[in-house]
């Protein structure tokens, strides 16, 4: 572990009311739309600092991968860049299928210098500790952005900014969510596919990346080594809490069901995923069964909506320690950051073939093999 004097940064986020520090961004080139989970709801674009645009979890050269991104730069060039320094940004793992967190790890950040760096700290908290927003757990790194950290167990942490790996075609996407809004086919009508583009091509983020040996993993996991991930991210209020203001785990979600329902964007980020089939459901399988229906793919639209709902409910991104992550047609396995995640999805909810026509080659600058894995900035 790397100690860094006078960067710790236990106790920085500061209990202060919400409102002050969120501050409306301008409306994105395709209106108030979520894109994979890029500024998916009112809160989360308030400050994009705090909105989770992917989660990624995949094999590395040590161990599991996980990986958040933050900061959009679609966003708008007039905001606050990087990580808050009054938030929580946490990897938070179930380890037996409860979809109750067994672990977490838990990134706090200082204030940005006038360079633009930030110290952060990482802490572990397990058992009935990863659940308990007050619980302390254990130091494991500390650092600055843009360095490598080694953990206490043997992992690495790098935060810093990097290139966006995602990629969306703008035109299919709010086509996609209209229908799941109305009821209808995925109209395409006037589209040409041969003008298909990256609408984040050249775009930044701000990434977290942990990895995590398994040594560290594999004790927690069950027999099948499974665990189900997900990102969340939460700022300080002055009652001496935190407020959940993103929560992200399988990819498109937000797209499917919230582009045209702001209300229900922002209750998808509020509630724990043990929650979600409860609170949401009936709101995603009725607009599942919707489009199922208008494509006529199912006898019993309503019998597929409920296949879909119990694959998205508890929403966790399910991965198999030990193994190559594939997020794809036929398994969902983690994901790594080359998986066409938009084709999987909008054509599994819609139980019809929907395509971007663009893939991995339209992202400006390319994932890497090695650590940190993420694009470098293009």
């Amino acid at each position: 572990m790397v100690e860094r004097t006078g960067a710790t940064c236990d106790g920085l986020a500061r209990r202060r009311t919400l409102q002050p520090m969120l501050r409306t961004v301008a409306p994105s080139p395709i209106g108030s739309s979520a894109m994979s989970h890029h500024l998916d709801c009112p809160l989360a674009r308030q400050d994009p600092r705090l909105d989770i645009t992917d989660l990624y979890v995949f094999r590395g050269e040590r161990g599991t991968v996980f990986v958040t991104n933050h900061s959009h730069s679609l966003a708008g060039e007039d905001i606050p860049r990087g990580f808050h320094p009054e938030g929580r940004y946490e990897f938070k793992i179930d380890t037996n299928g409860d979809a109750v967190e067994d672990l977490t790890y838990r990134f706090t950040f200082g204030e940005r210098d006038a360079e633009g760096n930030q110290a952060y700290e990482v802490r572990r908290l397990a058992g009935p500790e990863a659940r308990d927003p007050d619980a302390t757990g254990t130091v494991v790194a500390r650092g600055e952005a843009d360095h490598t950290v080694e953990t206490t167990a043997g992992g690495r942490v790098w935060t810093g900014k990097a290139g966006d790996p995602f990629w969306i075609e703008p035109d299919v996407l709010q086509a996609v969510g209209r229908a799941f809004q109305d009821g209808t086919k995925v109209d395409l009508s006037e589209w040409n596919p041969a003008e298909a583009k990256n609408l984040f091509a050249g775009h930044t983020v701000y990434s977290v990346v942990l990895e995590v040996p398994d040594e560290e993993l594999l004790p927690a996991a069950g027999d099948d080594h499974t665990i189900g991930v997900w990102g969340l991210a939460s700022l300080a209020t002055d009652a001496g809490g935190w407020r959940p203001i993103n929560r992200a785990a399988l990819p498109m979600i937000h797209p499917l069901f919230t582009q045209f329902n702001e209300d229900l964007g922002n209750r998808l980020n509020q509630n724990v995923p043990a929650d979600d089939l409860q609170l949401h459901g009936k709101a995603v399988a009725d607009a599942v069964a919707g489009v199922v229906r208008a494509y006529g793919t199912s006898e019993n639209p309503e019998a597929y909506a409920e296949v879909v709902v119990n694959a998205f409910c508890p929403n966790m991104l399910p991965y198999r320690i030990g193994t190559p992550a594939c997020f794809g047609f036929a398994q969902w396995n983690g994901r790594s950051m080359t998986d066409n995640a938009p084709d999987v999805m909008f054509s599994f909810t819609s139980n019809t073939p929907v395509t971007l026509s663009i893939g991995r080659e339209s992202v400006t600058s390319k994932p890497s093999s090695t650590f940190p894995y993420v694009p470098a900035v293009p």
